[in-house]
């Protein structure tokens, strides 16, 4: 059998018992609620045991790995405080772990609106260099060893509340396979993204293209301002319509440049 099933919830502001109820947590869980206070308590819900842990700091990757540095069952679940998870999360997740038991990691499906939607596992098939780059941290789980024996973490400058708009996913990702650890897609959808503000996005600016140069060198190196170009060449229609395509590329290279430095 997979083992026990724990729930990694990074959150801000909000209330903890109102919050596991609105997400349908039917597993332990540790929530990491970024707010304007320090502090611990737990929550006992549908018999399951939820530790809260208050913190003033902000950033996702650090929310992420203080989850992870609490976690203390078999799988890991990664996910935020705006996915409702399906009833039955716990028995497909363990049921995946079973059939695959040589995974250290499976990325599940979570049904989000079509303009966000970045994935969706038609099969299930192993995880390489190639395509791991499309996949949100809630997407995300792990066998808590097989992490803690590959020690790789989130990482502090990409992300929500860090010094660059998003990418910790991917680098983490990275990391995971870098470190040698088996990822497998998976089929089976656990949970809905329910819509809201993007706590990171707000256009295509300066310091979005900037801030995806500095990702692009630390996800490719010596490749990123062939990437880069490619990137911006790809969804140009999207990102380029009021900021020229040239304008756009020479501000990944500064970001690209900044990285290096």
């Amino acid at each position: 059998m997979a083992g026990k099933i724990q729930l990694l919830v990074s959150a801000v502001n909000q209330d903890a018992a109102a919050l596991a109820e609105q997400m349908n947590i039917c597993t332990d869980a540790v929530i990491v609620n970024q707010c304007d206070r320090y502090g611990y308590e737990e929550i006992m819900l549908r018999g399951h045991r939820i530790q809260v842990f208050s913190m003033a700091e902000r950033g996702v990757g650090l929310s992420r790995n203080t989850a992870l540095l609490h976690a203390d069952a078999q799988i890991c679940v990664f996910s935020d405080e705006d996915i409702v998870l399906q009833p039955d999360y716990a028995e497909q997740v363990g049921r995946a772990y079973d059939a695959l038991p040589d995974a250290d990691m499976i990325l599940f499906n979570v049904q989000v609106a079509p303009a966000r939607r970045t994935y969706w596992n038609e099969d299930i098939h192993r995880i390489n260099y190639r395509n791991y780059g499309r996949y949100p941290a809630y997407s995300i789980t792990a066998r808590q060893k097989a992490l803690r024996r590959a020690n790789v973490y989130y990482s502090l400058l990409f992300g929500g509340g860090a010094r660059y708009s998003n990418g910790e996913d991917s680098l983490f990702l990275k990391d995971c396979l870098k470190a040698g650890l088996r990822i497998y897609s998976h089929t089976v959808c656990i949970g809905e993204e329910k819509e809201r503000e993007s706590t990171w996005f707000s256009g295509y600016h300066e310091k979005f293209f900037r801030d995806r140069g500095v990702l692009y060198h630390y996800l490719y190196g010596r490749l990123a301002l062939p990437l880069s170009f490619r990137f911006l060449w790809v969804h140009r229609q999207e990102m380029c319509r009021e900021i020229p395509l040239k304008q756009a590329y020479r501000w990944m290279k500064d970001g690209v440049k900044e990285a290096r430095a």
